[in-house]
């Protein structure tokens, strides 16, 4: 693989000018600010990125008043209580998106939140504390725990929140392959174990978020 030196060059060549490079850069949020979000906003983000999920953002965001109204608000107490019966009459609610399996998902991860508040005081707190040098196994237990947050949804729904992750996308996943870091998507334990051991080389060799990386990395595949 190539050193973090070859990838600022790269991109520095790409943009012009550093100032115009970090423009383009995403910024994460702290630790104390993701502490400060409330577990009804994360719930409220990680059912925004699930009903994302293989349909068009834009009517997904646009419906999204009606869903924070018929879930409460995302109140994971309020959430949690939500059964098959109250899911089935969402069904017939024109408003928003009626998609019973990932309506079925908000509920779950509403537990999910409220078993990691029980232990950690707070979501907010275990987002935050959680190693960026092992984001990967933060993604696995989101999976794991969680609902319908699989594939990309888990790193996805991080970048969303302002936790610093990287995130395989399709033109990070081309730039991994370039540098023979991996031969194709990451779904292995192996193979994630090996991108964030790049990553964190880079991580530790420039001192960057490991969003800005990604970026970066992102832009060294030609279009």
């Amino acid at each position: 693989m190539r050193d973090y030196k070859w990838l600022h060059e790269y991109c520095l060549n790409r943009f012009g000018s550093a100032a115009e490079l970090e423009a383009h850069l995403p910024v994460p949020k702290t630790p104390a600010q993701l502490r400060k979000i409330s577990d009804d906003r994360y719930l409220s983000t990680l059912a925004l990125r699930v009903f994302r999920a293989g349909l068009k953002h834009s009517v997904v965001d646009g419906k999204w008043p009606a869903f924070e109204q018929v879930f409460f608000g995302f109140d994971p107490e309020k959430v949690v209580l939500m059964g098959a019966e109250h899911l089935e009459r969402l069904m017939q609610d024109a408003r928003i998106i009626r998609h019973l399996g990932k309506l079925k998902s908000v509920p779950r991860n509403a537990q999910m939140i409220l078993d990691i508040e029980q232990e950690k005081g707070s979501f907010g707190a275990f987002i935050a504390d959680w190693p960026v040098t092992d984001i990967v196994g933060l993604w696995k237990y989101l999976s794991k725990h969680g609902h319908q947050l699989g594939g990309l949804s888990a790193p996805r729904f991080l970048r969303m929140v302002g936790k610093d992750t990287f995130v395989p996308s399709d033109d990070v996943v081309a730039a991994l392959n370039a540098q023979k870091i991996v031969d194709k998507a990451p779904t292995s334990l192996r193979d994630l174990a090996t991108v964030q051991g790049a990553f964190n080389q880079w991580h530790a060799e420039s001192g960057r978020p490991m969003c800005q990386l990604s970026m970066m990395l992102a832009y060294t595949v030609n279009h």
